[in-house]
């Protein structure tokens, strides 16, 4: 089933997220009189063009937490968990493992996915500033969200940097989803939420793979252009 898109690129969802979580920042220094401390963190890789417009809005840091999905040793499109390179595992649905396999599928599929966030967290991290999380209004960005599992145990991750907040926000999400996000994080920001919902990218124009150069591109030019705002 097609949709209308709802957003030329994710440079345009960006730039259109980055101006609600903007005015959402400022209502709450006006509210509390205290101007939080924003770092917007990117999940690589679809999720960094969307982040680059909200940290440039923000002139804050941009940085990364990379997460992967757990996928079934027999559909690798079916996500039967996610996982952080700090090891924060988070498990879907029982109903998806067969008991008899249960423990040597897990201990696969986590192992793998465990090695493909690190790999990936290695190739990205030289190029990230560095931030201290602590008292910060930490900005968890996607280019959208179908299960939510992988936003999830990015956010668990975050939780242990002992931040202010964290917010979590993304472009589109089900709407069916929306109350069980809000566990994991302080504030949920979610510019479109269709039904029904079949994949993130029927509601964009353009979906391109993101390669790990152009992540590395966006994160090179952010930490240029706010060295002084990363210490």
């Amino acid at each position: 089933m097609s949709h209308t898109p709802l957003f030329a690129d994710r440079t345009h969802a960006g730039e259109l997220l980055a101006r609600v979580i903007h005015d959402v920042l400022t209502q709450q220094t006006i509210d509390s009189g205290v101007k939080p401390v924003p770092i917007v963190y990117a999940l690589p890789r679809g999720g960094v063009p969307v982040a680059a417009p909200i940290a440039r809005l923000l002139d804050c840091p941009l940085t990364i937490v990379v997460a992967k999905k757990i996928s079934h040793p027999e559909n690798p499109e079916l996500a039967i968990g996610a996982v952080t390179t700090s090891e924060n595992v988070l498990w879907a649905d029982q109903k998806l493992f067969r008991p008899k396999h249960d423990a040597r599928w897990r201990d696969v599929a986590l192992n793998k996915a465990m090695n493909l966030a690190k790999f990936l967290e290695a190739q990205l991290i030289p190029a990230c500033p560095q931030v201290n999380a602590e008292n910060a209004t930490l900005i968890l960005v996607d280019d959208g969200i179908a299960t939510g599992m992988t936003i999830a145990v990015a956010a668990t991750a975050m939780r242990a940097l002992s931040p202010a907040a964290v917010w979590l926000c993304t472009p589109v999400a089900p709407q069916k989803l929306l109350p069980w996000l809000e566990q994991w994080g302080d504030r949920t920001i979610v510019l479109e939420t269709p039904e029904p919902f079949w994949s993130v990218s029927n509601f964009y124009a353009e979906f391109p793979q993101v390669d790990t150069l152009e992540v590395l591109v966006y994160l090179q030019q952010k930490t240029i252009g706010g060295i002084n705002l990363c210490e």
